[in-house]
């Protein structure tokens, strides 16, 4: 059971003085003296206690003493758990607010549906238990402020992520994200409807802003979780001599992905599927350095950015994806991955993970989304199941 708390809006928590307070600050602290005298005289005077009252007062102590205890006990752990509260919170913090705690795991959904199939939960869901002490964002394009209050609880997969305690669901408002960036003069410029990949380029440019305003990690919303990624500043091969724009990282103000933004600006085709995404990425990155094959499981290093080995996050490459949907005689352990990306744009054929089927996906979804696989795929197939007839 995650622990929650109840987060008030900013102006709650300021302290106000009332008028007759801030009057009586003129009765000179010589009233509160006398007050003291009066109402403590000296102790040598005072008629003394009896046991009883003297046992009575200990108590009081010791319970006083437990009280105020229990308080910073309660205050140490709030301060060391940023993330503790309830879904109903999420009114009070604007995106801009929790951004800046640092260190955010960023998801995107640029399509307008509001119910994230079982994968995208999934994906925010292991992040979640894996970076327990950073916040999980996941920007919805569907979503409204109205609708990100309401916490609409006829979505199962929407209710079940709103209810983690490091996650947080907010509106994708493009034009308020490439505020301040070289992307917004593209986006007042071009037409969504006529874009042949606009889903997919919104997304990519998205990711850069967000990444450059504020910092921490991107990560496609078909990418399970698995480890913590140690580096601060990288970026994923997804074969030798080229990179994936499905999962980066970096802290905010990085030149690179400023560079990234104008090319993605100077160079635009929507046209073009990943012009804009691993293409862009790929090429920035071979103008700083001169990239090489990967040899076993190293990782390269370009200047200040790391390039991670396939490995850490392509076990299985593209043409495979259907292995994650496939039974294996043995499961792997990914020992040298942080997290799995499961190739979702590949998946045509829409395979889905079942309840009882013992593919690899099933066993990921058990081991690092265990409350996805619980609420959206074994319940799922309970609620699906025929009722049985009544026999009369």
């Amino acid at each position: 059971m995650l622990q929650k708390v109840w987060v008030s809006s900013p102006g709650s928590w300021a302290l106000q003085e009332s008028n007759s307070h801030r009057q009586g600050k003129k009765r000179c602290w010589k009233c509160r003296f006398v007050r003291t005298i009066i109402q403590h005289p000296c102790r040598r005077h005072a008629p003394k206690r009896s046991r009883k009252e003297r046992m009575l007062r200990k108590i009081q102590i010791c319970l006083c003493f437990c009280f105020v205890s229990g308080i910073l006990y309660e205050i140490s752990l709030l301060s060391s758990c940023v993330f503790s509260y309830l879904p109903m919170a999420q009114q009070y913090l604007t995106p801009e607010q929790v951004l800046n705690l640092g260190k955010s795991i960023i998801f995107l959904e640029t399509t307008e549906r509001l119910e994230p199939p079982p994968l995208v939960s999934c994906s925010v869901e292991s992040a979640a238990r894996i970076y327990q002490d950073r916040p999980i964002i996941l920007f919805m394009r569907g979503l409204t402020n109205e609708t990100a209050l309401d916490m609409n609880t006829s979505y199962a997969a929407f209710s079940l992520l709103s209810s983690m305690k490091n996650v947080f669901l907010f509106p994708l408002q493009m034009e308020a994200v490439f505020q301040e960036t070289p992307l917004l003069q593209w986006y007042n410029q071009v037409v969504p409807e006529q874009e042949k990949n606009w889903v997919h380029v919104s997304s990519d440019a998205s990711r850069l802003a967000l990444i450059w305003k504020y910092g921490g990690i991107y990560m496609d919303t078909d990418v399970i979780s698995i480890r913590p990624i140690p580096q601060q500043s990288f970026l994923a091969a997804q074969k030798s001599r080229f990179s994936s724009n499905g999962i980066f990282g970096f802290p905010a103000r990085h030149k690179f992905i400023w560079d990234c933004m104008e090319n993605f600006v100077l160079n635009y085709n929507g046209n073009i599927w990943g012009n804009q995404g691993p293409f862009l990425m790929t090429r920035m990155l071979k103008t700083l350095c001169n990239l090489t094959d990967f040899q076993g499981t190293e990782d390269h290093s370009c200047q200040n950015i790391s390039f991670l080995n396939p490995q850490r996050f392509y076990p299985i490459p593209y043409p495979a994806w259907s292995r994650y949907y496939q039974v294996w005689d043995k499961s792997p352990n990914f020992t040298h991955s942080y997290a799995l990306h499961l190739w979702n744009f590949m998946n045509r054929n829409r395979k889905v993970v079942v309840a009882g089927s013992n593919t690899l996906a099933e066993n990921l979804y058990k081991t690092y989304c265990p409350s996805t696989y619980e609420d959206l795929i074994q319940n799922a197939k309970h609620r699906d199941l025929p009722e049985p007839e009544e026999v009369e």
